[in-house]
């Protein structure tokens, strides 16, 4: 048997219902737009819908989400970089013992990045006007750390 020297390109899984799954899309869509897409694919491997509380599960490199995470397209996609965000760190603080409070204010930050990244790409009003209305909420919530 010959080996190849292809690398396997790793796809991002989504698992839920097909309205579910739509909803993702959207967000997806977004990242892509903005060229984070192959950041999110490297840290989060799966995101699946579930019926309990939206979390990132590190050991399975999966963010679980219920539906009404996934309603609003611009911050679900925000949310899902924050997540892949948190997941780069964690696995970076093995090595390094980030501070968990240092892990969180980073992943607000590129949460925010995205979001400011997202809002010059678009030509769309809405998209502007969620991303100003988000990037505000989470400018103000920085401020507790």
């Amino acid at each position: 048997m010959g080996s190849t020297n292809k690398s396997r390109i790793l796809r991002l899984r989504i698992i839920g219902d097909p309205d579910f799954k739509v909803k993702v899309r959207k967000a997806l869509k977004l990242i892509k737009a903005t060229g984070y897409y192959n950041y999110l694919r490297t840290y989060i491997r799966c995101i699946k819908e579930i019926k309990g509380l939206t979390q990132l599960r590190v050991s399975e490199a999966t963010i679980w989400a219920n539906k009404y995470a996934v309603e609003d397209p611009v911050d679900a996609a925000g949310r899902f970089i924050q997540e892949a965000c948190y997941m780069q760190m964690q696995l970076e603080s093995q090595q390094l013992r980030f501070h968990e409070g240092i892990v969180e204010l980073q992943s607000f930050e590129k949460r925010i990045e995205f979001l400011k990244k997202l809002r010059e790409k678009t030509r769309k009003r809405e998209i502007k006007d969620a991303c100003d209305k988000l990037i505000k909420m989470w400018n103000e919530n920085l401020l507790i750390y």
